[in-house]
């Protein structure tokens, strides 16, 4: 049967009984619901919700107890001192927290909504359905770690007598964003090959598990290895680029301009894909 992405009725949709305003309003509206919904259910587990917090946070201080190993036997990696690189690690569990609290959940899901037939009803919904497929299901304990991470980087700046202007930091931000937006859409592409696969799990918490490649210093890699990590698939941008703003560490504006350019060039080619995979998909019932 044809699916198309998004279907638009006459009357506003309802959330509770409310009707949703139409345009941006509308998905304000509902995006909120979705932070509300999330949260009641984070809340109706509270020991689970507090254990992940706890095994982030063990995971994220084993990240740093491995860079002060290496810190001991050296100096520098390449032209990284020991607290410049806590910084970056930071800023990549500080990205990756961000990048699960709001996105992890909803890519993993497309492969058992594809597989159930959840993904029937989300797009006969009266919105776009790659919204309610990316933000429906928000994680608030990584809000938490996202916030330890920030806590560390500025430790680290500490460490390193930082004083970085408002346009570093307000750019290092920007870039930071830029480097979630390129994780989202890689991740979307690649939870959309369910619509073959069916189950896409493996492939996509594999991409995930590459997240670790973003904590390292760019300089630390040499050859086709740096090459595919930072044009092909550019982990290696999203971290070091924003931290190499707040170092001073630019070799050139270039750098800058090919994360923006990566972050739309790829936004672009997940939602060409997301479109040719929903018209190619015949619903579960069929």
């Amino acid at each position: 049967m044809p699916t198309p992405d998004v279907n638009v009725l006459d009357d506003p949709p309802q959330i509770g009984s409310r009707a949703v305003p139409p345009g941006l309003g509308r998905y304000l509206a509902i995006y909120a619901a979705f932070w509300r919904n999330s949260l009641v259910r984070e809340m109706g587990f509270k020991i689970n919700f507090i254990l992940w917090i706890v095994v982030e946070m063990l995971w994220f201080g084993l990240q740093l107890t491995f860079m002060a190993v290496i810190y001991s036997h050296t100096d520098r990696i390449a032209s990284w001192t020991k607290w410049q690189v806590v910084l970056l690690v930071g800023a990549n569990h500080f990205v990756q927290q961000l990048f699960t609290a709001l996105f992890m959940n909803n890519c993993v899901k497309l492969s058992e909504n594809v597989r159930s037939g959840g993904l029937d009803f989300m797009l006969l919904m009266p919105v776009n359905a790659r919204f309610l497929i990316s933000l429906r299901h928000v994680d608030f304990g990584a809000f938490v770690n996202a916030a330890s991470a920030v806590a560390v980087m500025v430790y680290a700046g500490v460490q390193l007598g930082l004083q970085p202007s408002v346009v570093q930091l307000v750019g290092a931000a920007v870039l930071l964003l830029l480097g979630l937006s390129i994780h989202y859409s890689v991740m979307y592409i690649l939870a959309c090959i369910s619509f073959w696969t069916v189950r896409a799990q493996g492939i996509v918490w594999g991409y995930y598990n590459l997240f670790q490649l973003a904590r390292l210093p760019d300089e630390a890699f040499r050859g086709m290895f740096r090459m595919i990590f930072t044009f092909v698939v550019p982990v290696l941008l999203v971290t070091n680029v924003p931290v190499k703003v707040l170092l001073e560490k630019l070799s050139s504006w270039s750098e800058m301009a090919w994360l923006g350019g990566m972050s739309v060039a790829i936004f672009w080619l997940s939602e060409a894909f997301w479109r040719w995979s929903v018209r190619h998909y015949g619903s579960a019932s069929s």
